[in-house]
């Protein structure tokens, strides 16, 4: 996928805040700091566009990025342990199942986790959810160059059997330093928005 553009638009805490549902949108899931804003900015080719950092729990609202003039990446903030206050972090789970339920023009959610870690409950909830809701899902596994090419192959399987029908589509193995998986993940956005 050639990027001509991708910029910021604006941060949501409510639905009314959400851009005009005019053009697909596609969500990035996950554990906190299991890479989500950096998969954003490597699939954009941007340093930048999505803010980073090592502390867990940077992002505490749904960031909304504007990408090729055709499409809406939609950075989610992260499940799990993340060092903000509980009150800020209970309020997170609402709002994230208020886009997700409820927003038609959502193509496709992209739920990012780290290779080197088996599912966890609150990974296997939120596929459940997905499942129960009838919502896309493209699971992607981040840090693929962390491992051997055989032992993440093998992590890959196992992520998928533990994943079940949820996953649907086979895991795609990523890393933003090596840019390994980018052009499949492009594919399944750009499929996913065609079908929308």
């Amino acid at each position: 996928m050639k990027i001509r553009s991708a910029e910021f638009v604006k941060t949501a805490l409510l639905p009314a805040h959400y851009p005009p549902p005019q053009f697909p949108e596609i969500a990035f899931a996950g554990r906190s700091n299991v890479g989500k804003s950096t998969l954003i900015n490597t699939l954009a080719n941007r340093g930048n566009l999505a803010k980073t950092s090592r502390m867990p729990g940077r992002t505490q609202a749904i960031n909304f990025f504007w990408v090729n003039e055709e499409l809406f990446f939609v950075d989610l903030p992260g499940y799990g342990f993340a060092r903000v206050p509980e009150k800020v972090r209970q309020s997170w789970g609402p709002m994230v199942e208020a886009y997700l339920a409820g927003r038609e023009n959502l193509a496709l959610i992209v739920l990012i986790l780290d290779i080197r870690r088996e599912l966890r409950d609150d990974d296997r909830n939120f596929l459940l959810w997905m499942e129960e809701k009838g919502r896309p899902c493209q699971l992607v596994l981040t840090k693929a160059d962390k491992l051997s090419r055989r032992q993440a192959l093998a992590s890959q399987r196992l992520i998928e059997a533990q994943a079940g029908g949820a996953g649907r589509r086979e895991p795609i193995l990523f890393s933003s330093r090596t840019r390994q998986g980018r052009e499949l993940l492009w594919r399944a956005i750009e499929e996913a928005a065609r079908t929308l």
